[in-house]
């Protein structure tokens, strides 16, 4: 059943915005029980920014080059998205490395997409590595996020085979197709609260989280009893 309550959520991007885009469209069409307080880039130029002024959801720019160090711009930046007052703060192709005291401080609401099946490949260039290594499929994870670089723990994952034919780029537009329906899920899950972190274990209904989600099928659970 849906919430009762919408979830304020504030989005970081720095680029197209596209996983922004199908929030924003799940949301308009009441499949996603969420209100976006704001969306917020590192640069101005990011065309994710336009999405969010279509839709009218207010954007900000915090320039991370007009900070002397990662901990200062993190500190400023957590100072802004505070002014929203966000339940989760949801990472769209955000290209930072986030300093430890900004995980910390949003700690179990903190959400990230990883265009690989974690924990493979993690950081860069993730489907020229999956090509590379031989694999059959590759695909996208929903994370909570953690001082671990796309270590966190995995909510969701959604796979596309690979082709023959796949180049990177190829194969990059396929995972993002996959990212699109899978990312406005996971944070459907946790504006339900059927989703959560506790520590840096997930917890689906209750029960610690054993594989991660796939898009439709019921997870396999384990339980601490």
């Amino acid at each position: 059943m849906p919430s009762q309550h919408k979830l304020p959520i504030v989005v970081l991007l720095s680029g197209s915005g596209s996983n922004l885009q199908a929030i924003i469209d799940e949301a308009q069409a009441g499949r996603l029980d969420v209100e976006i307080r704001a969306v917020i880039s590192n640069k101005a130029a990011a065309f994710g920014l336009q999405r969010a002024q279509q839709a009218g959801i207010e954007t900000r720019v915090l320039e991370h080059t007009a900070f002397d160090s990662r901990e200062a711009f993190d500190r400023a930046l957590v100072e802004l998205i505070d002014t929203y007052h966000p339940g989760l703060v949801v990472l769209a192709g955000f290209m930072r490395i986030l300093s430890d005291a900004f995980v910390d401080h949003y700690h179990g609401r903190l959400l990230n997409i990883h265009p690989s099946l974690l924990p493979k490949y993690q950081g860069l260039k993730t489907h020229q590595r999956a090509i590379d290594a031989g694999d059959t499929e590759a695909g996208a994870s929903v994370h909570f996020v953690s001082r671990e670089l796309d270590g966190g723990p995995v909510i969701m994952q959604a796979s596309v085979p690979l082709q023959t034919d796949d180049d990177a780029e190829s194969l990059a537009q396929r995972v993002l197709g996959v990212e699109h329906k899978l990312y406005p899920q996971a944070i459907q899950l946790f504006a339900t609260g059927e989703i959560e972190q506790r520590d840096n274990q997930a917890f689906y209904k209750g029960q610690p989280l054993n594989q991660p989600l796939s898009r439709n099928p019921e997870p396999l659970l384990t339980s601490n009893c």
